[in-house]
């Protein structure tokens, strides 16, 4: 009953569940149609709260190294694009911010509960799981695994 509260990030090698969802802006991304690439989705909790604030900025601040990567990054939240738009645009994030509805696609990455669980993931070329970690980890660490 409780297992969403303790369930761990998805594993490294661990094909990632595909998904399409909408951006602030209303347009699908589908993870399948992104391989060939690699992808990071920063589930957290809320818009313009002091914390995923400073998550999202951190990958807007390192976008430089983002982009030497070759990395496509989106943040994932329950929000709508209404909400979504206005804290983009707030801080200038050159990233979408995905509305996942229901936390359904926080649900296939076990980032869902009562508020989704901050994680971060960074997805191979290959479409599998390269890194997964709760919590704030610093871009350096997530964009080290992008080869």
């Amino acid at each position: 009953m409780l297992s969403w509260l303790f369930s761990d990030p998805l594993p490294a090698g661990t094909p990632a569940p595909d998904f399409s969802l909408q951006d602030d802006s209303g347009k699908t991304v589908t993870l399948s149609k992104l391989r060939g690439k690699n992808v990071v989705l920063v589930f957290y909790p809320g818009d313009d709260t002091p914390g995923c604030t400073k998550q999202l900025c951190e990958f807007r601040d390192d976008w430089k190294d983002v982009k030497a990567r070759g990395v496509e990054v989106f943040g994932v939240n329950p929000q709508n694009a209404r909400a979504h738009q206005k804290f983009r645009q707030k801080f200038n994030f050159p990233f979408p911010l995905l509305v996942d509805s229901g936390q359904k696609v926080a649900g296939l990455y076990n980032a869902n509960g009562i508020i989704v669980k901050r994680t971060v993931y960074l997805i191979g070329p290959d479409g599998k799981i390269r890194f997964g970690k709760r919590g704030k980890p610093v871009p350096s660490e997530v964009l080290a695994q992008a080869k």
